[in-house]
């Protein structure tokens, strides 16, 4: 490649496969996957072992000013404990896109994003890293997928982690309150940039998807 470093960014609602796609294209081009989706959640699990309401902002913001997040080799860290399993959980899915609504939680978690950027060649994905965290990305990307896609891969996630009594139509409601929140906040909505690829992942299998992005990247350097 030409360039000593450069920037994917990738957004895109929940379920639609970013975080799956983003880890195997990092892989395939040798560069570091963030999760910044992930980041958001760390804090949500740390808000709820504290029993901190979800809604009170002071606290979330003070807590957050205390914590640290980490990533090494695709593994994200809260406070120094690896925590991938537990950011997964379904209470987490339930509250976190309230606490990433935080202006003040954004614009530190933000600033913590790109400082990463600049040290190495990345691939970020989460809902607003085109248009807010890495506005000058060298690629840009829009995942989507159908709710009833969505649903159904998240369902199943969670009973292959042993999550009961969840039901199907249960995560499909709660998909739909989450893009509505996400899409609707004031703080960086999720939105498609008019530079962004778009890719609907709901017939296509994870590997189409890697190399959709992977042939444009090496197709421009």
């Amino acid at each position: 490649m030409k360039k000593d470093f450069f920037s994917i960014a990738i957004d895109g609602p929940a379920g639609a496969g970013k975080s799956t796609i983003a880890k195997k294209v990092a892989k395939e081009l040798g560069i570091e996957y963030v999760d910044t989706g992930a980041m958001y959640r760390a804090l949500t699990l740390k808000v709820l072992r504290n029993d901190i309401d979800p809604a009170n902002k002071l606290e979330i913001i003070e807590i957050l000013k205390n914590t640290d997040i980490d990533f090494n080799n695709n593994h994200i860290y809260l406070d120094g404990s690896l925590v991938d399993d537990e950011i997964r959980e379904n209470r987490i899915n339930q509250n976190v896109s309230y606490i990433a609504s935080i202006k003040e939680v954004r614009e530190i978690m933000v600033s913590i994003q790109q400082k990463l950027a600049r040290k190495k060649s990345v691939i970020m994905d989460g809902r607003d890293i085109s248009s807010v965290v890495l506005p000058n990305a060298d690629y840009k990307f829009f995942i989507t997928a159908s709710v009833e896609e969505r649903g159904t891969r998240r369902y199943r996630e969670l009973v292959e982690k042993g999550e009961k009594d969840i039901t199907l139509n249960v995560i499909m409601d709660e998909i739909r309150k989450r893009d509505e929140i996400d899409s609707t906040r004031e703080v960086a909505p999720l939105k498609r940039t008019s530079d962004s690829y778009l890719l609907d992942t709901t017939d296509k299998s994870i590997d189409e998807c890697v190399d959709f992005i992977v042939s444009i990247v090496r197709g421009r350097n």
